[in-house]
């Protein structure tokens, strides 16, 4: 077992990464014919974002559904530069493979939220250079500001459609990129993706309500009280596979999807059910 630790808008994408083929030459008749190309691995950045929040949040090795071959070609790709022992290529995003990413994003020059051992678009596309080609890529894209807060477009339009299906404005109380900003956030709220909801005027239906609408587009999302921590009534919200979350956020989207609340007790999950969870790149495919 391994160290564990303690943390669907657009179409797919391909992203095609050029490759220098081998040729070989077959003798005998005269002519030389060239080799095809051998093909590349396929990387599905979705599944391997998926994987990189569950898994290192898992009691066990069990491994993220549809990411096993998409993960072993990042490891394998790790590996091959040095910074994942064998016996850590196995398919299973934990910790250690978390932290050899971290290493492969410092090593191209990333600091800060960029080398958060997550993959982003630009950072895998790097790794799989002649080795392996990524589909389903997605970026958190530009950030901007959002009924008054900060925000990236891929939250953004995360909101508006929960709007949208609710019928009515949000009023957020905190945004994204907002580091110490709040000492009882935790660090959630340092990278992208995650917001503070108010839920004044909204009765124990409609609080709700406004979960299961959030965790319907591709929210891990909560009702939080004062009885929680040191905080008055809201509703928090992570958006999973945003590769822009903090470590503290990638840890409750993990728990999310392990029946969790995502907060440090580790408590079951209070929340309404949605099944199957999903990213908003999933939720848009099956609108």
């Amino acid at each position: 077992m391994k160290t564990i630790l303690a943390g669907a808008a657009l179409a797919a994408v391909a992203v095609a990464i050029p490759v220098a083929s081998d040729a070989a030459q077959i003798h005998g008749s005269g002519s030389a014919t060239k080799a095809a190309p051998t093909a590349l691995a396929s990387v599905n950045m979705e599944a391997v974002l998926k994987a990189a929040q569950i898994d290192p949040r898992r009691a066990d090795d069990t491994l993220t559904p549809g990411a096993k071959s998409s993960v072993l070609a990042v490891e394998q790709a790790l590996q091959a530069k040095g910074l994942l022992d064998k016996k850590w290529v196995d398919g299973y995003f934990g910790t250690t493979t978390v932290k050899a990413y971290t290493e492969f994003q410092k090593s191209i020059g990333y600091k800060g939220l960029a080398a958060n051992g997550v993959p982003g678009k630009s950072s895998l596309a790097k790794l799989g250079d002649k080795r392996f080609t990524v589909n389903h890529a997605l970026t958190p894209g530009a950030r901007v500001t959002f009924r008054g807060a900060t925000v990236n477009t891929r939250t953004k339009a995360m909101l508006v459609k929960t709007e949208q299906l609710l019928g009515r404005k949000l009023v957020l109380e905190q945004g994204s990129y907002n580091p110490g900003g709040d000492p009882t956030s935790a660090g959630t709220h340092d990278g992208g993706g995650v917001v503070d909801i108010s839920v004044k005027g909204l009765d124990a239906k409609g609080k709700n309500t406004l979960v299961r609408t959030l965790r319907t587009v591709g929210f891990a999302a909560w009702s939080r009280t004062p009885s929680q921590g040191d905080w008055p009534f809201h509703v928090h919200a992570a958006a999973i596979n945003d590769p822009d979350l903090s470590s503290q956020a990638q840890h409750q989207t993990g728990d999310y999807y392990l029946g969790k609340n995502g907060l440090a007790n580790g408590a079951k999950d209070d929340g309404p059910k949605v099944n199957p969870i999903q990213t908003w790149e999933e939720f848009q495919r099956q609108s």
